[in-house]
């Protein structure tokens, strides 16, 4: 016990929080009485427990939907309209389309709507709560008339009662503060927190033992799942964005392929066509790498400018293979930078249909540096991120 006063005492942020949550939920206490603090510790606990109830039948719910979703939104045949639309309707098919294909992304809003929905359908449970203690409390209190005595005795009842609904605010704290740092290791402030005594006694003693076996396994693979489908989901918004083709850009395209026999030929064409006429723009990479500036480019912006990052270059090649018929996506993910790292990067991937619908990489940006067509060892300088 010696250790966690002393650990609490520590001028640090994590202990400044709990002593805060303490003393605050102390002083409420002491205002409000023995019954005012009792009952604010039963709705305490009676949140607690309706919440716990919520997350349970909300990942049930959303598990037994989830299939049921997919198939409803596959029956719809939405299909991203191949005109210019607006950004509310670009919003709309992202949205539509990746609820539809994306597992964990369908699963999350289920989940988050299912707990939503059961937190409402229990919060009409409350006034039961609510009569369940005024009984309760009623009974305590009839023909009970306090002294002056018995008023002191009474706050300092409740100090302690809201002293002790302090600590359980203080406790979900820090398990939020756990989770945090177990999940995102990286994230900021998670350095400060690991330094703090108190949480480290916290979580080595109480949250360790009962979930931190789990979320040491499980939680790295959670969190990657989770920005792999996010990163999809951007993906898919340059999908929708570019559905529409531009007349020129089209023309260009089925201009270049004129000639080509088959689809590995026509993405070859294409390939070399966009490698050799869209120069990199330094000048974007580096107010993106020195001051975080970013401007965004469609592809019709690429083509009359014959300039652009791996992004713009890869979405330009995509629009270009799609009007010559062919399937075409964007990739992201890590590139060989020439100095034995990596860094952020963009490519293309292309189905050819007549070849029994194998997909190759291709990378239109490293063109002007040698052969990046489907070539030998491109997964070596290619990360994908799957």
């Amino acid at each position: 016990m010696n250790t966690w006063f002393g650990a609490l005492l520590k001028p640090e942020p994590v202990a400044l929080m709990v002593l805060l949550f303490l003393l605050g939920s102390l002083i409420q206490g002491l205002r409000r009485g023995a019954s005012g603090s009792a009952k604010h510790l039963f709705f305490f606990v009676w949140e607690a427990i309706t919440a716990v109830i919520s997350l349970i039948l909300a990942g049930k719910l959303a598990a037994w939907l989830s299939p049921v979703v997919k198939e409803w939104l596959i029956a719809r045949e939405i299909m991203v309209p191949k005109e210019q639309i607006g950004a509310w309707k670009q919003l709309w098919y992202t949205l539509v389309t990746s609820l539809r294909d994306f597992e964990l992304l369908r699963f999350g809003m289920l989940f988050l709507l299912g707990y939503l929905l059961m937190r409402f359908a229990l919060s009409w449970l409350y006034p039961l709560g609510g009569m369940l203690f005024d009984r309760i409390d009623g009974r305590e209190r009839r023909h009970y008339v306090p002294s002056s005595g018995g008023r002191a005795a009474s706050r300092a009842t409740g100090a302690l009662l809201g002293a002790l609904m302090g600590a359980g605010r203080a406790f979900i704290a820090i398990a939020i503060l756990f989770v945090y740092v177990t999940l995102l290791p990286d994230a900021p402030l998670t350095d400060s927190i690991r330094a703090s005594s108190f949480y480290n006694k916290t979580a080595e003693e109480l949250l360790e033992p009962v979930a931190g076996d789990v979320l040491a396994k499980s939680g790295p693979v959670f969190t990657e799942a989770v920005q792999a489908e996010f990163r999809r989901v951007l993906q898919r918004k340059y999908e929708v964005i570019d559905a529409a083709v531009p007349k020129d850009i089209e023309q260009a395209a089925l201009t270049v392929v004129r000639g080509a026999d088959t689809d590995k030929e026509k993405a070859k064409a294409l390939y070399d066509w966009v490698g050799s006429r869209i120069a990199y723009d330094w000048d974007k990479a580096r107010n993106y790498e020195q001051r975080g500036e970013w401007k965004e480019q469609t592809p019709t912006e690429t083509f009359e400018t014959k300039r652009g990052v791996c992004i713009d270059t890869a979405r330009l090649y995509a629009v270009m293979a799609r009007s010559a018929g062919m399937e075409v996506r964007v990739v992201t993910g890590l590139g060989a930078d020439g100095r034995g790292g990596f860094g952020p990067h963009a490519w293309n991937e292309v189905r050819l249909a007549d070849q029994g619908g194998e997909w190759i990489p291709l990378d239109a940006t490293w063109a002007s540096s040698g052969n990046w067509f489907n070539s030998e060892g491109f997964s070596q300088t290619h990360i994908k991120e799957t």
